[in-house]
């Protein structure tokens, strides 16, 4: 399990289930980032497509964020990623989202008994073995096939449009990097409906 914990509250959780020596299984990888609204989908992806089992995202309570709204953003882009991660065909729930703050130790070594419980009724990542087949029947060359023809993970880590867009200079609820995931994870219904891609279109 790759765990994405935010610096003040979820990976001081963990160190406290450390050093308070609460049992929990041992195979999650803590990558300590310092807000969880920084966690981009293109982290996750590139996690699934290593192999890994399962993606935890945690942070800060909502409402108690020290970056005010971050946590607001990572519960938005975890619910579009499990779109897209449903899309690409595999199981939305390998990837979890929980809000642990500094002190709680035993909450954090509770969920990770859990998840790691769940994950294993669901099933080692279908991209560890080629001859492997979970999560929709799907297979390692699929998976990445789909990935790489839809570019979808360049797409998302880039962000070039968004910073080089005027309408976004003038408007910072615009974006066309925001355009594109909506999209993709068929947020705003049809997407030519939505005005906005037209400020893309005829630019």
């Amino acid at each position: 399990i790759a765990g994405f914990l935010c610096q003040w509250c979820s990976y001081a959780g963990a160190d406290l289930a450390g050093t308070s020596r609460f049992s929990y299984p041992a195979n999650v990888r803590p990558i300590r980032v310092m807000c969880s609204g920084r966690v981009d989908p293109s982290f996750i992806i590139n996690a699934f497509k290593q192999g890994i089992d399962g993606v935890l995202v945690s942070g800060c309570h909502l409402g108690d964020c020290h970056y005010v709204s971050g946590n607001l953003s990572a519960k938005k882009m975890v619910k579009s990623t499990k779109k897209l991660l449903k899309i690409l065909g595999l199981n939305p729930r390998r990837l979890r989202l929980e809000w642990i703050s500094a002190s709680e130790g035993q909450k954090f070594a509770n969920i990770m008994k859990d998840f790691t419980s769940k994950l294993t009724k669901i099933g080692p990542n279908p991209l560890k073995n080629k001859s492997e087949k979970k999560d929709s029947k799907i297979e390692r060359e699929s998976f990445s096939d789909i990935i790489e023809k839809t570019n979808i993970r360049l797409c998302l880590e880039c962000g070039k449009c968004s910073s080089s867009c005027p309408i976004t200079r003038m408007n910072p609820d615009f974006s066309p990097r925001k355009t594109v995931r909506k999209v993709l994870t068929g947020d705003n219904g049809t997407p030519f409906m939505d005005e906005s891609i037209w400020n893309c279109l005829t630019c």
